[in-house]
């Protein structure tokens, strides 16, 4: 990951529970974080699916329905290949695993609040981060 103050941003992949936690307390970790990405300060990471299962989800939530979110899937951050996710058995539930899987392929920070996330995760070498974790 780039030092902090270069041009690049680093790099995160952030769960979807981090979309959601944002969405009702902008002023949380959560919040904080999420702002450093539209703000350019970090880059967040997404493929096809990863983004529709966002969306999707903040979708079913009727006070996040309408929050403006494109900015928290840059085109720079679009991951076209999508990593596998079956190398991650530690990891539960399919959609966890993509997460995971695209974090460790691209050498990224993934960014949850799932504990199983977190567990599953940390047992492949992937580097998870509590929002609070993340510095920008």
């Amino acid at each position: 990951m780039p030092a902090r103050g270069t041009d690049t941003p680093r790099r995160v992949v952030l769960d979807t529970c981090v979309l959601v936690a944002a969405g009702f307390r902008p002023g949380s970790a959560s919040g904080r974080l999420t702002h450093a990405v539209c703000t350019g300060r970090l880059l967040a990471l997404w493929t096809d699916a990863t983004r529709a299962e966002g969306l999707a989800v903040l979708r079913r939530i009727p006070p996040l329905r309408e929050l403006e979110v494109e900015a928290l899937f840059p085109p720079a951050g679009r991951v076209a290949e999508p990593p596998v996710p079956d190398r991650y058995p530690a990891v539960p539930g399919a959609t966890d695993r993509l997460f995971a899987a695209l974090a460790d392929a691209c050498t990224a920070v993934l960014v949850t609040l799932d504990a199983p996330l977190i567990e599953g995760a940390r047992a492949h070498g992937v580097d998870v981060r509590r929002p609070s974790e993340v510095t920008h």
